[in-house]
């Protein structure tokens, strides 16, 4: 790769790392699901009008919409509202690579070699000690909320996967168009009207800010740099800086709000980076191939 294109890698890596310090900042002047339909709100609005049409299936852009978009990022807001820190969620979020391979191996047939294997069960010990350290003085409903988010990932990473957009930031914005609605239901529905109404009366720059930059710029340039990165580089190339997104996501957490590692999380950190890094660069063991024909040479 490039100077250049490591160093759009490394910012896209960074932009997706302080987001969740500016989800965390949203969430104190927002509703969780109101905040996420905000997000996929402000990043549809005028893009779609602005990408053309989309390029896969109507069918693909709905199932990542609902399982990325109303579950994945539904249940992250909610975890992070009800006391999930920003940093552990950036960490955690990042088992998403585990439940990819499991889901790819149900649905797509993916066999993992041994390497993935290991690296699955490195990742997940990591999330036991994770698990293990906000146990000891946090909220574990909001813990496991972060984890199904993660697991929700999996899901859209494989329809995604079985879609194959040829165009990511095109498949992005239309995918952004889908939760807006179910996400307004389900915010009138448990947030309430009045908690909304009050919300977006009492908006400031602070709160229009955080929406701007998880819809702008983490979603519509961080996507759209991702695929321009993926267009002109194999995957192996550029699929490693994503793990420098929890790098990015603690770092920021400790210096912009002041969250404190304990050497637990520093653990559990190191074997969640290191198993997701052994799953994700690790292919898919082949399938075995079809005995060739037997030849007449053969037969003598």
């Amino acid at each position: 790769m490039r100077p250049l294109h490591i160093a759009l890698a490394a910012l896209v890596a960074a932009v997706w790392g302080v987001n969740f310090v500016v989800i965390e900042l949203g969430l104190a002047h927002f509703p969780p699901l109101l905040f996420s339909a905000l997000r996929f709100l402000v990043a549809a609005l005028p893009a779609v009008f602005l990408v053309g049409r989309p390029t896969v299936a109507w069918k693909y852009i709905v199932g990542v919409g609902l399982a990325l978009g109303v579950a994945k990022f539904g249940l992250l807001f909610i975890g992070m509202d009800r006391g999930m820190p920003a940093g552990l969620s950036s960490l955690v979020l990042q088992v998403q690579a585990v439940f990819t391979a499991l889901f790819a191996a149900l649905a797509l047939s993916e066999r993992p070699g041994r390497r993935r294997v290991l690296g699955m069960g490195v990742a997940l010990a990591g999330i036991g000690v994770a698990a293990v350290d906000e146990g000891a003085g946090g909220p574990v409903l909001a813990f496991a909320l972060v984890v199904l988010a993660a697991a929700c990932w999996g899901v859209s990473n494989v329809i995604t996967r079985k879609a194959a957009p040829p165009d990511s930031l095109n498949f992005m914005v239309w995918v952004s168009t889908v939760p807006v609605l179910p996400l307004l239901g389900l915010s009138l529905l448990i947030e309430g009207w009045d908690r909304d109404a009050e919300a977006l009366a009492s908006l400031d720059r602070t709160g229009a800010g955080t929406v701007v930059y998880v819809a702008w710029i983490s979603t519509v340039f961080g996507f759209g740099a991702w695929g321009f990165l993926l267009r002109h580089h194999p995957a192996s190339s550029v699929a490693p800086f994503t793990l420098l997104v929890p790098v990015f996501g603690m770092s920021s957490a400790a210096l912009l709000l002041g969250e404190e590692v304990s050497p637990l999380r520093w653990c559990a950190a190191a074997l969640l980076v290191g198993g997701v890094a052994l799953t994700s660069l690790a292919g898919p063991r082949p399938a075995p191939s079809a005995p060739l024909p037997e030849t007449r040479a053969a037969r003598v």
